[in-house]
Order: structure tokens, then C-alpha cells, then sequence
């Protein structure tokens, strides 16, 4: 959790300049109506897909690795859309840090809340399986009633800075706030019956990693998550949010997947994988597409990220 001494000198360098505009312009953006939310953050999102062209090369490799089945301008129109919607995440965050929770729970449907309610009751804590959707930190406020205790896992910045406004800003909800290695506080978490927000759908190369098709695509993938609810009794319950075209949102608990844990944590990860698949083509501008998800891949599997010759 982070430190109660929020601000120190050391932050004052010019080096954290950009950082601290950046939190100065969030905590203003929050006071402004919602149609002007929206349409600064996609004027943002629209800057950064003509400015980011690594990033923009990045997304772009994945839409059309992931997403070739659809036709090449459906997915330069994604493409587009995705940096409207990270344009949107900036927004979306600064809500769910520094906004009032009543406006973000106003905005928010809850589908399955009851899928949650009927494992809490059970006392042995529940994995929340999701993944790095866009609008992920925007909907703290609306699960945290829901929940007995929050506990979410995080990975440091490199810029300390931001990692206290991060911290501070997830703490509002978070009861538990720990760093994504440390299994015996998540462990912890679950055996307290909490509620543990866990998404493994970033490139992982650390004992218990495999390939697995993502998208017909082998992509390094952390299989714990099998583990971890057979040693800890949780339940495991998809949750997955996205935006709607009204700009309004839409959080889903789903039910426990049957048979889950089986034993087999590699049969258990590829099932989660299928689920998440199903519900990127449901938003899929809304995926976190600018991450390299396939990178780490042992040989011979091609590198798909490295720059074209020139």
C-alpha cells in the first residue's frame, strides 16, 4: 500500500515535470461534464495514433495477427478506434482515481453480480480472471460494494513518481494493494475470502510459462492461475468490462467455468485464453493491443516485433 506521506521533495525535480501535469490535468478532467470527458479523450487518443508510430506499429502487428480473419480495412478501422480508446483510458482512469464514485457507479450496468455474491459465500476467497482491457481502472468504484475485501496486484514503474499517484489512486478502493510477485500475500488474500483481480494476458517469461495459442498464435502465457485456485479453494469468475457505443459501461461476473481447476494447468489456462478471445471480439478496439504480447518466444518462432529493413 502506498506510503500516507503522499507528496515528498524528492518529486519536486524537473524530471517529474510531465507527471505531475499529467496528474494536474486528470484531476481537472474529472470536474468536467461527461460529453467533454469523451471528446477530450478521444481528441488525446487521435494524437497519439499520429504521434506514438512505434506504439502504432506495435498495435497494428497484433490487430493483424490476432484479427486476420477480418478484412484489412475492418482492421486498420480497429486500429484507429484502439487509440481513440486509449485516448479514452486516460480519462477512464482519472475517473476511476480522482472521480466521485456515485458518477463512475452511475455509468456502469453490473451483469452476474450474483455469481460474485453466491462465491463470497462460500468463504474461500475469488479469483477474478480478466485481462488489459483499455477501461480497466474506470471500474473500481462499481466493483468494490460488491466485494468483502479488494486486493489487487500491480507491477512498479520505472518512475516513482507515478507509481505513488497510481498507487494512491487504486488505493481509494483497494484493501490490499501488492507487488505481482508476491504469491504469499495473494495466498493470503484468498484465505481472508477476498477478492483477488487477476489477469495474466501479458508476455511472461518466468517459471511456470508456456505457449499458448492466443489467436492461433503461441504466446509466452503464466499458467498459475490453475494452481492457485486448487491450492487455495477460490472460486475463479471471468470479469470483463468494456464501453459501450453510448459511452455508457458494462461490468460482467460471469459463473464459475465448470471443472475448473482440472488438474491440468496448461488445459486450464488454454480455456481461459478461449474465454477472453471471445470477449476482445466483442470490443476489440478495446483491447490493450499496444503491448507486446508475443515477445520472449523461444526459437524458432519468429520475432514479430523487430523493425522492417530498410
Amino acid at each position: 500500500m502506498p506510503s500516507d506521506n503522499f507528496w515528498t521533495t524528492k518529486f519536486a525535480a524537473l524530471r517529474y515535470a510531465a507527471v505531475w501535469l499529467g496528474y494536474a490535468w486528470m484531476r481537472l478532467v474529472v470536474r468536467l461534464p461527461a460529453s467533454a470527458q469523451m471528446a477530450m479523450g478521444r481528441a488525446l487518443g487521435r494524437a497519439g495514433y499520429a504521434l506514438l508510430r512505434d506504439r502504432r506499429r506495435i498495435a497494428a502487428r497484433n490487430i493483424d495477427t490476432c484479427l486476420a480473419h477480418l478484412p484489412a480495412g475492418e482492421r486498420a478501422r480497429i486500429l484507429e478506434r484502439h487509440f481513440e480508446a486509449l485516448g479514452l483510458s486516460v480519462v477512464e482512469m482519472a475517473m476511476g482515481w480522482f472521480g466521485r464514485p456515485e458518477a463512475v457507479r452511475a455509468r456502469v450496468d453490473v451483469e452476474g453480480a450474483e455469481h460474485l455474491e453466491a462465491a463470497l459465500a462460500k468463504g474461500r476467497g475469488v479469483i477474478l480472471f480478466s485481462a488489459h482491457f483499455t477501461t480497466f481502472e474506470f471500474f473500481w468504484p462499481a466493483l468494490k460494494p460488491l466485494c468483502t475485501q479488494l486486493c489487487g496486484m500491480y507491477k512498479s514503474q520505472r518512475n516513482p513518481a507515478m507509481n505513488r499517484i497510481m498507487n494512491r489512486g487504486r488505493a481509494r478502493y483497494y484493501d490490499v494493494l501488492f507487488e505481482k510477485d508476491n504469491v504469499r500475500r495473494l495466498m493470503r488474500c484468498l484465505r481472508e475470502n477476498g477478492v483477488v483481480w487477476y489477469a495474466s494476458d501479458q508476455s511472461y517469461g518466468g517459471k511456470g510459462s508456456v505457449l499458448i495459442p492466443f489467436f492461433d498464435e503461441p504466446a509466452m502465457t503464466n499458467t498459475a492461475i490453475g494452481r492457485i485456485a486448487r491450492s487455495s479453494g477460490a472460486a475463479v469468475l471471468p470479469y470483463f468490462c468494456r464501453r459501450l457505443p453510448s459511452d455508457r459501461y458494462v461490468m460482467s461476473i460471469g459463473a464459475p467455468l465448470p471443472g475448473l481447476p482440472s488438474g491440468d494447468d496448461v488445459a486450464d489456462t488454454r480455456a481461459l485464453t478461449k474465454l477472453l478471445e471471445d470477449y476482445i471480439l466483442l470490443c476489440p478496439e478495446q483491447y490493450w493491443w499496444i503491448h507486446q504480447r508475443f515477445k520472449g518466444r523461444p526459437a524458432p518462432l519468429p520475432d514479430l516485433y523487430a523493425a522492417p529493413a530498410p
